[in-house]
Parts: structure tokens; sequence; C-alpha cells
């Protein structure tokens, strides 16, 4: 089969745009006209939202177009962790069945998912969870608990990683599952960030049921469709390709404009070159991750992905921590209003600085830790001896704890 070249993309894109006017309908109806020309996910197969392309180069062309064609749906607003997380999953995993039922909706933003990995003495070791699923006829009964859930309290799935076998390595005896968020004995609840949102909950999962037909891979087998989620997230986290300038340094160069007027002669010229240094990281950011999806391949990304997240992460914070700077007492003052509310979606740039700079304290936490990120770009980049694991081996029932 003939792939279809950039061109031809560039021109399917425009004809969406012609034949459904994103001014004149809602999202999902664009989205899923958007879905069903093969224009969601280039390097899906056709059918299910993509044109069956070799690689997610073309993405950025078909992005591109609706950009500059004024379409302001953003996957970070409408189903972040499905598109950017699920997607991969259920292709990946899923039955041919449950492919067709789940992408378009999370797509269009029609069905929100969350991921139930993180829990309260598991976080970094996601691999260490103690949640327990016991597997009942053609049902599994899940109990334990799970924390950091991204809007858990909006999304219809979850993206479930619980113990099927405490007698294995802690790796081997995991099962991934697709959780009904609406199912009886699953409880969300808030928590309340230093932002004052709460689009982070906490999940407490009590005698809940889970059909054995909502296993994603092979029971025992779940840390393999975990990686593959987690090196999703990574590239979600840190892959992007935006329009040259905008994102968060774009935010920070509007505040420059804003700001320089005021400044001293001396703070003025060493925040100059501040604001120029780190203009010249993110554009270097973002040509690498232009590059990396030019050379990418369809399927899963590996550890490379890491890279990138380490870099985007550490960097967001350097950025809105020289808008603080610039502000000077100003940026103690809270113009958000410190409003205690649970989204429905994640901010993207072009948000008070203030509420970035805040939020942005959790960008090397989320998505595994900059701590984190270094270990597999020392050991599966660069191929450094890894840390010593002393559990990696042996029963997780055997494991010391607290």
């Amino acid at each position: 089969m003939v792939e279809v070249n950039e061109a031809e993309v560039r021109d399917m894109a425009r004809r969406l745009v012609a034949d459904v006017p994103p001014d004149q309908v809602d999202q999902f109806e664009f989205r899923g006209a958007q879905f069903d020309r093969g224009l969601a996910l280039v390097q899906f197969p056709e059918g299910l939202g993509g044109l069956g392309l070799s690689s997610r180069r073309l993405q950025t062309v078909v992005d591109a177009e609706l950009r500059a064609a004024g379409v302001t749906y953003h996957d970070l607003n409408i189903n972040p962790i499905g598109i950017g997380m699920g997607a991969p999953v259920v292709l990946t995993y899923a039955s041919d069945e449950q492919k067709q039922r789940l992408l378009r909706p999370m797509y269009t933003g029609e069905e929100v998912w969350c991921q139930l990995f993180s829990e309260p003495g598991s976080g970094s070791d996601v691999a260490g969870l103690s949640s327990r699923a016991i597997r009942d006829g053609d049902e599994w009964i899940v109990n334990g608990q799970k924390v950091w859930t991204t809007l858990a309290h909006v999304s219809r799935w979850g993206m479930l990683v619980a113990r099927t076998d405490p007698d294995q390595p802690k790796h081997k005896g995991l099962t991934y599952f697709l959780l009904d968020m609406e199912s009886e004995g699953v409880d969300v609840r808030p928590l309340h960030q230093i932002t004052g949102e709460a689009e982070f909950n906490e999940i407490f999962l009590t005698d809940v049921r889970i059909s054995h037909d909502r296993v994603f891979g092979e029971v025992g087998n779940g840390w393999a469709a975990a990686v593959t989620t987690l090196m999703n997230e990574r590239v979600a986290l840190g892959g992007g390709v935006p329009k040259k300038g905008s994102g968060s340094i774009g935010d920070l160069v509007q505040l420059w404009n804003e700001q320089r007027g005021s400044l001293d002669p001396v703070t003025h010229d060493v925040m100059r070159d501040r604001v120029a240094g780190l203009w010249m990281r993110a554009e270097a950011l973002r040509l690498t991750n232009w590059r990396a999806r030019d050379a990418s391949k369809s399927g899963n990304p590996g550890p490379e992905g890491s890279v990138t997240k380490l870099m985007s992460a550490e960097m967001n914070q350097l950025i809105y921590e020289t808008c603080m700077d610039l502000l000077g007492a100003d940026g103690m003052v809270y113009e958000a209003g410190y409003e205690r509310k649970r989204p429905t979606g994640l901010r993207g740039p072009g948000i008070h600085p203030r509420y970035a700079f805040l939020r942005s304290r959790a960008n090397t936490i989320e998505g595994g830790t900059s701590e984190v990120m270094r270990n597999i770009l020392g050991e599966r980049i660069l191929g450094l001896p890894g840390d010593v694991r002393v559990d990696k081996e042996i029963s997780w029932a055997d494991v010391p704890r607290n």
C-alpha cells in the first residue's frame, strides 16, 4: 500500500475544515469527523482514527493546518490521559470490538479516561503496588487505593493495574484492567493542589467487580501494558511540537514585553539575557521533538520519551520562575483568586503566570520524577550500570514493608 504524502495530508486537513467548519459545529462533531477521516492519529490503522502511516510525522502537518484554521480544540483540554496514553494501550492490547467501541468517543472527549497506577505506598516504584484483584468466575474483585489520579472525577474509563499474584516478583504478578469508573464500589475524592484546584483525586476501590473480558493483555503480564502507558505518557508530557514561540515560552516573552519598560537598567539587562537564553532552549527542545517525531515509527515509543519529558519539565519550571522574577513583589498576588474547584480539563499555556508557576512545581514529579527519568536515561540509553534492586527477583509477598 502506498502511503499518502505531506501534500495529500495537508489537503485532507483543509477539506475537513471546509466540510465541517469548526466555528459552526461543536467539539464532538468536529473531532468525530477528524477521527472518521483518519486525521486524529495518522499512525493508527484506517477506520480507527488514522491513515495507517508508518510514522507520526505527518500528524504535525494536520495539527498545524487545524491551528491555522482557528481550531482551538486541544487534546490537553479534552482528554489528556485517554488520547496521550489510553489510545496506544487500546490499540496494542484491546480486542477489535473494544477498539471500535472505545477509540472514537475517547478522541472526541465524549468519554474521558484516567490512569489508576500510583498508590500511597508506591509512586515512583509503580510495580510495588498493593491493590489486589481476585478472580471470581468471569469477573475480578478489586480492592485497594489509588492516588494522584488526574481527572478521575469526570472520567468514564480508568486504566487500572492491580496485583493478581502476590507470590510472584513484583513485576510479574500484575494485571492490567479497563475499569468502568461508574462501577459500584468506586469512590473518587478530590486532592486539592497548591493552585487551589483539584485536578488530582484519590480513589478507593471496595469489592469492585470487573468483567474478565476487560483485561488488557495477559493475566499476570500487566507490567508490559503499564510500560506502554508510561512511555506514551512521557511523550505526551514532553514530546509536543508547538508553533514556534508559543507555549510556556510565549507566556514569558509576552510578560517580558509588558514588564521590561518598568525595570531599572541593570535588572533589564540581566532579565533580557535570561529570557533570551530560555527562548533558545525552548526552541532547541521544540526542534528536538520535531526531529524525534519526524524519525518516529508507528507503534509505541521507547525510553527516548524520558529525555524530552525531563527537559520540558525542568525548563517549564525555569520559565515560570523567570516570570515570577519579572513580576517582582506583584508575583505574590494570586490573581486567579485561589478558587477551590474541580476542573474538567487541564489548562494549557496562556494562563495566569502565577497559577502556571504554582502548577509547574508538579512537572518534575508527575509522569515520573526527574530522578527516575535520569535513571532511565542512564541505564537504557547510555548503557550505564543500573541501580541495585534487591527486591526484583523475590516474591512481592516476601518484601519487607513498614
